[in-house]
């Protein structure tokens, strides 16, 4: 049986990418979402890259507050940068089932170049 509390989270995170493709089309002014996806791709592209710095940064000082902070927010961007590419967590999803079961050093001598 699934774990509840990993169950519950991926519900959260469904959630939060339809709150993302409804902000995408409602090109409210008012909404950080859709100014993001506005300046598509490269302010989105640009705000995951930074928050993605700030948690490795979280990380090295062990702070577990700041870790799930920085966590909650790049996942958040990386949401957002995939509306704005036309992708889905689905998509990454079916990837990341088709590397299931294959050893990590494998799968990546594996990748096109």
């Amino acid at each position: 049986m699934k774990n509840k509390t990993d169950v519950k989270a991926l519900e959260i995170l469904a959630r939060l990418a339809s709150v993302i493709r409804d902000r995408a089309a409602s090109g409210d002014d008012a909404s950080y979402t859709a100014k993001l996806l506005a300046g598509a791709p490269h302010l989105p592209a640009k705000k995951l890259a930074e928050e993605a710095v700030e948690l490795a940064l979280a990380a090295v000082s062990g702070d577990q507050t700041q870790i799930t902070a920085e966590a909650a927010d790049v996942l958040y961007h990386l949401l957002v940068l995939l509306q704005a590419s036309g992708l889905s967590l689905a998509d990454v999803c079916a990837v990341l089932a088709a590397r299931e079961g294959v050893s990590g050093i494998a799968e990546k001598a594996g990748r096109r170049k």
